[in-house]
């Protein structure tokens, strides 16, 4: 190879121009589906100037959370754990009643953990907006719809 036909990174600045916004319907639509195209346009691996050390992906709105579907029998069946910080204060949850009460939370857990575990993917998340319902804040931003 030569030194002429290295590959070239996108700057920051340019990565910070050209962000959009993507929104996502996730009505009865597999969590994992729309998790992993969440992540993806998140990262910004849909773009051809990907850069795997940058935050170069777009915001990502998705709406009709509580409408996700799960299959199989993950709704009785699949198990989040959490620890309120004191001694003994494990607490679970089965999927289907955390659809019902936080729908959102669902989403976020399943996207989390398809982003990098750094300082990177701690950025990318707060790029990523989601909503129970049909409604959304970000009209002003004209977010462009992705089939997931």
């Amino acid at each position: 190879m030569k030194l002429t036909e290295q590959t070239v990174s996108v700057s920051h600045k340019d990565a910070l121009d050209g962000r959009k916004w993507m929104l996502i319907d996730a009505a009865e639509r597999p969590l994992g589906r729309i998790a992993s195209r969440a992540a993806t346009i998140l990262r910004g691996k849909h773009r051809p100037d990907f850069t795997p050390h940058q935050d170069a992906g777009d915001f990502v709105i998705i709406i009709n959370a509580s409408q996700v579907r799960l299959t199989g029998a993950k709704l009785e069946d699949k198990v989040y754990h959490r620890h309120t910080g004191f001694p003994g204060g494990i607490r679970t949850t089965t999927a289907g009643k955390l659809r019902d009460t936080r729908p959102e939370r669902l989403l976020e857990m399943a996207v989390r953990g398809m982003l990098p575990k750094n300082r990177l993917g701690r950025r990318l998340f707060t790029k990523l907006k989601i909503y129970r319902g049909a409604e959304h804040p970000h009209t002003a931003q004209q977010p462009q719809t992705v089939k997931a």
